[in-house]
């Protein structure tokens, strides 16, 4: 007779190889398509430039999209699904500001993946977003990187899982720093991360409280600089469509920079949550670094955005490559 000690580890071992064909998709690497679909990369940057030279707003939309998608559910592209009864990811308040334009790069890319002979069902859509995220960096003047691979589609999409995940205009560093800490990011990595905003643009009645009646009495944040105050006025008068855009950046807005940590020791970020960086002492000593190198700001966005795209990574058992990025399989 077989022992029952026995027994159990020998279960237990064959439980594990019975997971490890399904866990072994959860680790990414470079050139995860070499096989598959070796052209991969060079198919979706091809893809992404033809659609980022018909409108810039492809690359803040796009690099936006990632960023949703990674911090909900983890990078599986679940951002991309859509329901018939108004309950996805996407249709969040928190989401309705993503523009389309990042949808559509991400659609168009996978559609140019699947007509080469080979890969089509080959490529998740959420490496083909975060491939996409990297391209349109480089396409601003920021640094190209290598982009880890291996990401399988998630097959849930939810409205309400979206809550509390997200940053928000007015947070401040102590509501920030907890929302990044829960998927392994650090304060340099926050801080890094948060210059996308470099190429950035948001909407009027997302920052207009800043400008108009803040705190009742003072009609002006006091963290905000008077000119730039001014002309965010001048820019989103009161009875302005509250959906117009205003770039993130007022300097270099179209450029992948550190100017807007310049801006941050200026009091010209758009956002409380932009500001909140130089104000607090905690994250100030990093936007004066980034501020005064520009190489040391791209060193430390590459090694953010590369953890940020091993958020929440899905295992065979939970993920799929969709077939049309909108729709489960």
């Amino acid at each position: 007779m077989h022992s029952p000690t026995l027994f159990s580890l020998s279960f237990l071992l064959l439980l594990l190889l019975l997971l490890l064909p399904c866990t072994t998709h959860a680790k990414l690497r470079p050139n995860y398509y070499h096989k598959s679909c070796p052209n991969v990369e060079s198919i979706v940057r091809a893809a992404v430039e033809k659609k980022f030279q018909q409108t810039f707003v492809t690359a803040p939309a796009t690099l936006r999209l990632f960023f949703h998608d990674c911090f909900v559910r983890g990078c599986d592209a679940s951002i991309m699904l859509f329901l018939r009864n108004n309950t996805a990811e996407r249709d969040n308040s928190d989401d309705l500001s993503l523009a389309g334009d990042g949808f559509d790069t991400v659609i168009r890319a996978k559609a140019a993946v699947d007509s080469v002979v080979g890969c089509k069902n080959k490529v998740s859509c959420a490496d083909i977003l975060a491939m996409a995220a990297r391209d349109v960096i480089a396409l601003t003047g920021g640094p190209s990187y290598t982009v880890e691979l291996g990401r399988l589609d998630g097959k849930i999409s939810t409205k309400a899982s979206v809550r509390h995940h997200l940053p928000r205009p007015e947070h401040a560093l102590d509501q920030l720093m907890p929302m990044f800490a829960s998927h392994g990011l650090s304060l340099t990595h926050l801080v890094a991360l948060s210059g996308a905003h470099t190429i950035g643009f948001s909407h009027c009645h997302r920052f207009s409280k800043r400008v108009y009646n803040f705190r009742s009495k003072i009609r002006i944040d006091p963290t905000l600089n008077l000119g730039y105050a001014k002309r965010l006025r001048l820019l989103c008068p009161r009875d302005v469509d509250p959906r117009i855009a205003i770039d993130m950046d007022p300097n270099t807005p179209q450029t992948f920079d550190n100017v807007y940590y310049k801006n941050l020791q200026q009091g010209k970020g758009l956002f409380t949550s932009d500001q909140t960086l130089f104000i607090d002492p905690r994250s100030r000593k990093i936007v004066n670094k980034f501020a005064s190198n520009a190489t040391a700001f791209e060193r430390a966005f590459v090694a953010a955005i590369t953890k940020l795209g091993r958020v929440g990574v899905k295992p065979g058992y939970q993920g799929e490559i969709r077939k049309d990025c909108t729709r489960v399989n």
